[in-house]
C-alpha cells in the first residue's frame, strides 16, 4: 500500500465488448486485490462479465446483491454493499468497483460513491458509455456544429418525454424495455421517427439494430436505446 489509504475506485468497463474497456481500467483490475460488481437479482453481472479476463483467483469478490422492485433498486442493497467494501478499505485493501458503461451515467457506483466518499479515498475511472457506443455502431452521428444532446429515460411520461424531446437536437432513449411501444408512438406523433433508430445489446453477441419504425415489437431487451439522429445544418 506504500503507505497511502486504501481507495475505493469505480472503474468503467464499457458497454460490452471486452475490446471497450480502457488500458487504464485493466491495469487498475488487474492489481486490485478486491473486486465489487453489481448483480440484480440473480442475473449473472454483466460489469463482471465484461472484466473477467483480468481477473484473478488471488482477488476478493464483493457481490453487490441488489434487488430490483418496480423498476428500482432498493436503497438496503446498496446499504450491504457499502459496508462490505468499507470493511476492506478499512483493512488496508483497495476496492476496484466494476461498472457497465460509465460509473457516473446511470452507474450503481453512484450510491455507493454518495455512501462512502466522505469517508475514504476514491478515484473515478471512466468509461465508454451505451449513449456514446450506441450511435457508434449505428454508425449515426451524435453531435453536429452547435447541435445539443438529449438522454431521455424510457421510464418517464409521456408530456415529460415530450418537453425534453423539444428541447434537444440529438436525442438518446435510455432505459426503454417494456415502453418501446409507448415511445414509439409518441416518437411518431412528434414526427421523428424518420430520425430514429433502435439498437440492442450494442457492442455484444446478439447485438441487432435498424430503424425505429421496423422495430414492431412491444417489449424491448434491458440493454436497448433509441437515437434520434439531430438534423443536419442545411436542414433547418
Amino acid at each position: 500500500m506504500s503507505g497511502e489509504p486504501a481507495r475505493f475506485i469505480g472503474v468503467g468497463v464499457g458497454p460490452g465488448d471486452p475490446e471497450l474497456m480502457t488500458l487504464k481500467a485493466v491495469r487498475v483490475v488487474r492489481a486490485a486485490p478486491v473486486i465489487a460488481y453489481p448483480q440484480l437479482d440473480e442475473t449473472p453481472s454483466m460489469a463482471r462479465a465484461i472484466a473477467a479476463m483480468h481477473l484473478n483467483r488471488d482477488q476478493r469478490e464483493i457481490v453487490m446483491r441488489v434487488p430490483m422492485r418496480a423498476g428500482r433498486a432498493t436503497g438496503a442493497g446498496y446499504d450491504t454493499a457499502a459496508g462490505e467494501i468499507a470493511a476492506a478499505l478499512g483493512g488496508g485493501q483497495d476496492v476496484a468497483i466494476l461498472c457497465e458503461g460509465d460509473p457516473l451515467v446511470y452507474g450503481s457506483f453512484i450510491a455507493i460513491w454518495e455512501r462512502l466518499h466522505t469517508r475514504f479515498a476514491y478515484e473515478i475511472i471512466p468509461g465508454i458509455s451505451s449513449i456514446i457506443a450506441g450511435p457508434a455502431r449505428l454508425c449515426r452521428p451524435l453531435l453536429r456544429g452547435d447541435a445539443c444532446l438529449g438522454v431521455i429515460p424510457g421510464t418517464l411520461d409521456d408530456a415529460a418525454i415530450e418537453r425534453r424531446l423539444a428541447a434537444g437536437d440529438s436525442v438518446v432513449i435510455v432505459k426503454v424495455g417494456r415502453h418501446v411501444g409507448r415511445l414509439r408512438a409518441l416518437i411518431a406523433r412528434n414526427r421523428l421517427l424518420e430520425r430514429s433508430h433502435y439498437i440492442e445489446r450494442a457492442t455484444l453477441a446478439g447485438e441487432r439494430m435498424m430503424p425505429l419504425a421496423a422495430f414492431n415489437q412491444e417489449t424491448a431487451p434491458y440493454f436497448s436505446m433509441i437515437v434520434i439522429e439531430g438534423e443536419r445544418e442545411e436542414a433547418r
